[in-house]
């Protein structure tokens, strides 16, 4: 049985990760961290900060924010626990503060832990690949309470997209007189309202014809269960650097 300790505990994607391996025989939550300061009504042990965890933890699975950052980080590296980071918004130190601590411990990073996303990943490339003389354009629509944009998965779609083309470069909406579009852009396009759980499209646009790649998830669900997937792959796994492809793949 895998031990988990859920970061962002009383947060919405955190108790989406609780609810996913309640019903599973081979990992279990065991307790809980969050800032929030109402901890009477969870059915395991959660904490306002990880100096007060007392029970034993093989993998932590964080939704937190990426504030925590440093805290997460410290605890795991402290106690030699892997980390599935799932925050999106991190800045480029705190980039490079993840893969300083990959190079001690196994960590997961995914800007999406849907399947499904990391899949339409993989198919961006492949057109990207076989329409390199096709604008492309990525819109992505979120909730009204997200704090960061673009998401961290349009950024995924456009690395997708400047991995097969280095010379593409961003560009985050458009307004005014901005001039004839560079052959090299990829727009990149935020849309916040409502509850929307999360849409994304990315347009290929040619002369006469228009490929559009699109995934929405409809619960964040598929998020946690992701995230449950991410956990037990990463568990047994030397330290490094780990995504959604190395779970998908099996590497």
């Amino acid at each position: 049985m895998i031990n988990l300790l859920i970061s962002g505990a009383n947060g919405r994607m955190g108790k989406k990760v609780f609810e996913s391996v309640a019903v599973a025989d081979d990992i279990k939550a065991v307790c809980g961290v969050d800032i929030k300061e109402d901890f009477s009504n969870s059915n395991y042990p959660i904490y306002d900060n990880f100096n007060s965890i007392k029970e034993k933890v093989d993998v932590v699975v964080d939704f937190s924010a990426p504030v925590c950052l440093d805290n997460i980080l410290s605890f795991c590296l402290e106690n030699n626990i892997p980390a599935v980071l799932c925050a999106t918004g991190y800045t480029a130190e705190q980039i490079e503060k993840i893969k300083t601590a990959s190079e001690k411990i196994a960590v997961f990073r995914s800007g999406n832990m849907s399947l499904g996303v990391n899949v339409l990943i993989d198919l961006v490339k492949k057109a990207a690949e076989a329409l390199s003389l096709f604008d492309v354009e990525i819109i992505e629509k979120h909730h009204n309470n997200k704090v960061d944009a673009p998401s961290g998965t349009a950024l995924m779609l456009a690395d997708a997209v400047k991995e097969v083309d280095s010379d593409k470069f961003y560009v985050y909406g458009r307004e005014g007189i901005c001039g004839k579009r560079n052959a090299n852009e990829i727009g990149i396009h935020a849309v916040r309202g409502g509850n929307i759980v999360g849409e994304h499209e990315v347009i290929f646009a040619g002369n006469f014809e228009t490929i559009t790649l699109s995934h929405q998830a409809t619960d964040r669900s598929v998020f946690a269960e992701g995230a449950v997937k991410a956990a037990k792959y990463l568990v047994n796994k030397k330290v490094g650097l780990y995504n959604m492809s190395d779970v998908i793949n099996g590497r």
